[in-house]
């Protein structure tokens, strides 16, 4: 089969886009055109439970939107997500935000209470309203319960915030599980700890690995979209050895495969260690999350409506 050459015109749609990518199927074009395809059989598949995970700033990038849309639009069943992402989330749900980087260097930034991610600014004003808006919460979850699992956790913090944009908030009104196996390494993390030095609470990462067994279990198929990688990536695949391995996933990410670590690592790697089935359908993009992946959701989307 040979490469067609991708056409473009001003009255394109994103769909058309991607379908020019398919035709060519080749290099990054080819890589993303069968993301989108694999995506949107996914998103069909009414036998599928569809894994989530969250690596990277991607809160922060701007993905929050789109994070809290496929919740609401069902297209996703369970997100794995780091500490940071849902910091983040709730700063924003806090009434904080995240600003462009205007060049300052970083010495400057320090001075004014300011931290950099890559060209994003957070300010530390924004962080004292997290800690006193997230202790505030911890008091009442823990007024309930002394022990909880971090699944459980963030289904509480969930129930208590109120900001439609929020995924965290608009997973728990969903029930849409959320873990999160590094949350202690993050500023929400950091918050427990301190919270956990004059309260009798405490926070079971083992527990839920029992409710994430169920789930694996019960789903007849699992497909992934993997952003980033790192913890979120392994914690999601290695879920899925107890059955197996996924049926379907998509993966994008910057990291490189030569040095051999997860992140970087192709998706049909995964077949060796039974992180992913023989004969599932799996595609790798290398890029960055925020570019790629709106424009592959976008044109899932239209191809589910034109279906």
């Amino acid at each position: 089969m040979k490469v067609n050459q991708i056409d473009v015109d001003n009255s394109m749609k994103i769909i058309d886009l991607i379908n020019q990518f398919d035709d060519s199927g080749v290099l990054g074009a080819g890589r993303v055109a069968r993301a989108c395809n694999i995506l949107a059989e996914m998103i069909q598949d009414e036998d599928m439970s569809v894994f989530m995970s969250l690596g990277g700033p991607l809160i922060p990038g701007g993905m929050r939107n789109i994070v809290t849309k496929m919740i609401n639009e069902g297209h996703v069943d369970l997100i794995i997500s780091s500490g940071a992402n849902i910091t983040h989330d709730l700063v924003e749900a806090f009434g904080g935000a995240h600003y462009r980087h205007e060049g300052k260097d970083d010495e400057e930034l320090n001075e004014e209470g300011i931290g950099r991610i890559a060209d994003i600014n957070v300010g530390s004003d924004d962080f004292t309203i997290f800690e006193s808006e997230i202790t505030e919460i911890f008091e009442k979850i823990a007024s309930k319960k002394q022990v909880v699992s971090i699944q459980e956790l963030l289904y509480e913090i969930g129930l208590l915030v109120d900001d439609e944009n929020s995924f965290v908030a608009t997973a728990a009104r969903n029930n849409i599980p959320i873990f999160a196996p590094g949350l202690i390494d993050s500023m929400m993390g950091l918050q427990l700890w301190i919270f956990s030095q004059d309260h009798d609470f405490v926070v079971d990462a083992v527990a839920d690995m029992h409710y994430l067994s169920d789930i694996v279990f019960e789903s007849e198929k699992v497909g992934a979209v993997l952003l980033g990688g790192g913890l979120t990536k392994h914690y999601t695949l290695a879920s899925n050895v107890i059955k197996g391995g996924l049926d379907a996933a998509i993966q994008i990410t910057m990291d490189r495969p030569e040095a051999g670590s997860l992140g970087g690592a192709p998706l049909e790697e995964a077949k060796s260690w039974a992180k992913a089935k023989c004969g599932s359908s799996l595609a790798s993009v290398v890029g960055d999350v925020t570019v790629i992946f709106p424009l592959i959701y976008a044109a899932a989307l239209d191809k589910i409506s034109g279906d």
